[in-house]
C-alpha cells in the first residue's frame, strides 16, 4: 500500500483510466516507462525514480488472469532483477518464437482437475501390508 501523496502524484502522472484499472487489478499506483510489450500482449513498465528497492519493475497483463505462467522466459529474468536489459535490448534474450511453442499463453494448470499427474508403468517390488483385524472372543 502506498502513501496518500505517492498515490496522488500517480494519479496525476498516469490519469483517471489508468488509476482505476491499476487499483482494480494491481491494488497499488505506479507510474513508470514502458520498457515493452511481449508478444502475448503483456506491458512491461519500469520507474528508476522509486525509492523502494525491487520494486521498480512491474507487468501490466493483458488478460484478466493474472498468471505469472503468462511472462516469457527473457522477460521473466528482467522482472527478477537477473539481467539489467529487457530482452527488447539484449540480443541473447530476444530468442523469438521457436517452432515447438505455443503462441498462446499456457495457464497453469496446478491444483486443478487438469493438471498433469505422473504415473508409474512398473510393478512395484514390494507390497503394502494390509492389517487383518481378527474378532475378539470371550468375555
Amino acid at each position: 500500500m502506498s502513501t496518500l501523496t505517492r498515490t496522488f502524484r500517480n494519479l496525476w502522472r498516469i490519469g483517471l483510466k489508468d488509476f482505476g484499472h491499476q487499483m482494480q487489478y494491481i491494488g497499488d499506483t505506479k507510474a513508470g516507462v514502458l520498457v515493452g510489450i511481449d508478444r502475448y500482449g503483456n506491458k512491461y513498465f519500469e520507474n528508476l525514480e522509486e525509492d523502494l528497492p525491487l520494486r521498480t519493475r512491474w507487468v501490466d497483463y493483458k488478460d484478466v488472469e493474472l498468471d505469472a505462467a503468462q511472462i516469457e522466459p527473457g522477460w521473466h529474468a528482467w522482472m527478477s532483477y537477473n539481467v539489467d536489459k529487457p530482452p527488447t535490448e539484449d540480443p541473447i534474450m530476444a530468442v523469438g518464437l521457436r517452432p515447438w511453442e505455443s503462441k498462446t499463453p499456457k495457464i497453469n494448470m496446478t491444483g486443478t482437475r487438469a493438471a498433469y499427474r505422473p504415473y508409474s508403468t512398473t510393478k512395484p517390488k514390494y507390497s503394502a501390508w494390509a492389517p487383518v483385524a481378527k474378532e475378539r472372543t470371550g468375555a
